[in-house]
């Protein structure tokens, strides 16, 4: 009998713990079909681990990460202006987790204005902003330091562009500031130019963000792979969500040396948590992510299969995607499709 896969879950909050319900009832079921198991072991982080443990992030949950090597994440609230920090930013910095991976492509029969999207979003995940190094000089008066370094960025250079090279994957965009940056973003350039002259096989350019942000929407089709900084990378990726149908349908991965850890890039919606309203897809999608770099490729291509031929019918959707059926509803779909896949 083949090893259980050891999996640190994190439902998360509002519609967390539903959709990683689902979640979890496919990837059991794909699995039960290929061979695979698994062994979840679930934590709880942010305002609901700290009300029990009095620990944002329970040291327990740290463990758990470093022992099984991968983590599924659902979404966790980030309070806005104050309040605890970053659940996601603070994973992300304790495992090295340098690459935030997020692809973009459309799910076959559901309508948008983009048919045909398939870019790629390879974010430097650990520092620029979201270093979190902020404090007040004077009342009144805030500084927030950004730090750029050629350790960081070299590495996701290096990481983009032999992705780009083992995936036939043709042209990467190295995405800055450095007209009024010229030394943080500067920086970021020169390690991105210097990786890019070992890989003459893949396309290199440049564009500063603000003009990709354009481009982006007026055509989004001359991008493949986007390499970018922390900040710029966060909104670009959301901005290309939208192409595809929002957030409720992109993966994430946040990828280091030993650890990885894969989640919804969306909020955690408390408005319709509990009300069986949310759409399962990013994470599920991330959990296929997940599934390919465990190495259970055929599980993760189950999963896929039966996930687009429910998009393919359009029968039974959420409601964020034209439908009128429900988080249940939608996971007993991808369950039934999957068994006729």
């Amino acid at each position: 009998m083949a090893k259980a896969h050891a999996i640190t879950l994190i439902p998360g909050d509002g519609i967390g713990p539903e959709v990683s319900a689902a979640v979890v009832r496919i990837v059991e079921a794909a699995g039960a079909a290929t061979g695979a198991t698994f062994e979840w072991h679930r934590f709880a982080a942010g305002a609901e681990a700290f009300e029990k443990y009095k620990e944002y992030i329970p040291q327990a949950l740290y463990r758990s990460i470093e022992e099984n090597k991968v983590a599924l994440k659902g979404p966790v609230t980030t309070p806005v202006g104050g309040g605890f920090s970053s659940i996601n930013v603070a994973l992300r910095q304790r495992f090295e987790l340098f690459a935030n991976f997020r692809p973009v492509k459309n799910l076959p029969g559901l309508k948008t204005r983009y048919p045909g999207i398939d870019l790629i979003i390879v974010r430097e995940n650990t520092e620029d902003l979201y270093a979190g190094l902020e404090h007040e000089i004077i009342p009144g008066v805030v500084q927030s330091l950004k730090i750029i370094t050629e350790k960081a960025s070299t590495r996701i250079a290096n990481f983009a562009f032999d992705y780009a090279r083992k995936n036939g994957r043709k042209k990467i965009h190295a995405i800055h500031k450095a007209n009024i940056m010229k030394l943080s973003d500067g920086l970021f350039l020169r390690c991105c130019r210097g990786v890019a002259a070992t890989y003459p096989d893949v396309t290199y350019a440049e564009h500063i963000v603000d003009n990709t942000c354009m481009q982006l929407v007026m055509n989004p089709y001359q991008y493949d792979i986007l390499l970018t900084e922390n900040l710029y990378g966060d909104i670009i990726s959301d901005l290309c969500s939208a192409f595809v149908g929002g957030l409720g349908l992109v993966p994430g991965a946040n990828l280091g040396t030993e650890c990885a850890i894969f989640e919804a890039v969306h909020g955690s919606a408390p408005d319709i948590a509990g009300k069986d309203l949310a759409n399962p897809t990013a994470l599920l999608q991330s959990a296929v992510l997940m599934l390919h770099h465990i190495g259970e490729k055929t599980t993760a291509e189950r999963i896929q299969v039966g996930l687009e031929k429910v998009y393919t019918e359009g029968k039974v959707l959420t409601k964020d995607v034209g439908g009128s059926s429900g988080t249940s509803a939608f996971c007993e779909a991808v369950l039934t499709a999957m068994e006729s896949a």
